[in-house]
């Protein structure tokens, strides 16, 4: 009964509004009944709206309820007020719940608000990394992630290569080597190239070096073993004196990984650098004692210039000194000094002494100056 007179009301309503000429009371009594309609139209749509919120919110709500991850309905709609991808958080949330660890809803939250990558895949990444390390038995608390994450490194390639350990070259060929080189004591030079099995130190992630400073330390240590190694043949027979010589030396330390071992991959005789070495210093020696030798052959040669130039010098002083002899002669006789026979045994004297000088043959390699009449 109360259905048809509601129906019987609302006829009566809308044959009201279909006549313009009503009188001024029955128009005055149908305006609260318009008014009603209107807040009823507008709180059956809130209501839709409520409805499709719902409906959206309840698939999750349910998920988290069955398995123990509890997210309220309210918390879900806070989280897309706030812009939290609530879906994606729901969901991992009841993944790590399964895995067994516990966590808080607003820890989730906040490391997706402070995640300032345009993804959004801290979470995402955190969240695999701390189910990966509980069910592998490793200590990685949220927190701590969490930092590792933001803090720029990816916090579950660490767990992985922690459980993997991953596999590096020595040299890296990307870089555009493919193998190290050192010269042993005997002065043969050695090709290397090694492997490095590394695992991530998460407790050293933050801070710690990366595996560019393990390639060059690991280089560096094989290149002093080789150069350790007094022949060649120590290392061809037994390369394993590089692996304990690098793994001595601590190389890992202050750097985000453990070296777990060294293998020499390959091993090649390169070339005899000490050979070469000698022989360049032999050019080297023989160029020095050329120019050496050079240096004193114009040595000897200006010392023989600057004796001949003493032997004219002499000479002349020879030739001045004998044309002097006749002048003084002539002075004698001037001086009443020497007579003429004095003068003519002077002369019979120049006469012997030159006979002499030519059957001596004195006269050969020099010139006969006593035949020469004084003037």
């Amino acid at each position: 009964m109360s259905g048809a007179f509601d129906l019987d009301r609302l006829a009566s309503m809308f044959v009201l509004l279909g006549q313009p000429n009503q009188p001024q009371g029955q128009k005055a009594a149908s305006e609260p009944n318009i008014v009603l309609w209107v807040l009823l139209g507008i709180g059956l749509i809130v209501l839709l709206i409520v409805f499709v919120i719902f409906l959206s919110f309840i698939r999750l709500w349910i998920q988290s309820f069955l398995t123990g991850a509890k997210v309220g309905l309210f918390d879900m709609l806070f989280m897309r007020l706030r812009g939290v991808d609530y879906s994606k958080l729901v969901r991992w949330k009841i993944a790590m719940v399964q895995a067994g660890v516990k966590i808080n809803t607003q820890e989730m939250e906040s490391l997706y608000l402070s995640d300032s990558t345009r993804e959004k895949i801290g979470l995402e990444r955190v969240a695999q990394a701390v189910i990966a390390a509980h069910k592998a038995g490793i200590d990685l608390p949220w927190q701590v992630a969490q930092g590792i994450q933001l803090a720029g490194r990816n916090i579950l390639e660490a767990v992985q290569i922690y459980v993997n350990p991953r596999v590096i070259n020595c040299p890296d060929p990307a870089k555009g080597k493919a193998n190290l080189e050192g010269v042993c004591r005997n002065g043969i030079q050695l090709q290397v190239r090694a492997r490095v099995t590394v695992r991530t130190k998460l407790d050293r992630l933050v801070g710690g070096a990366t595996e560019e400073t393990i390639i060059a330390r690991v280089g560096e240590g094989i290149v002093k073993a080789i150069g350790s190694a007094e022949h060649h043949t120590d290392i061809l027979a037994n390369p394993n004196l590089i692996s304990k010589a690098v793994l001595v030396n601590a190389l890992d330390a202050q750097t985000a990984f453990e070296i777990v071992s060294v293998d020499v991959a390959e091993v090649d005789v390169a070339k005899n650098i000490g050979a070469e070495l000698q022989v360049k210093q032999a050019e080297a020696d023989l160029q020095v004692a050329r120019a050496h030798a050079e240096q004193r052959r114009a040595a000897a040669v200006a010392r023989e210039q600057e004796m001949r130039a003493a032997v004219e010098e002499n000479r002349a002083k020879v030739i001045e000194a004998e044309a002097s002899v006749p002048m003084a002669i002539a002075q004698a006789f001037r001086d009443g000094r020497i007579g003429v026979m004095d003068y003519y045994n002077i002369r019979n004297l120049q006469s012997d002494t030159q006979m002499r000088n030519s059957i001596a043959g004195a006269g050969i390699g020099g010139e006969d100056r006593s035949a020469r009449p004084p003037s």
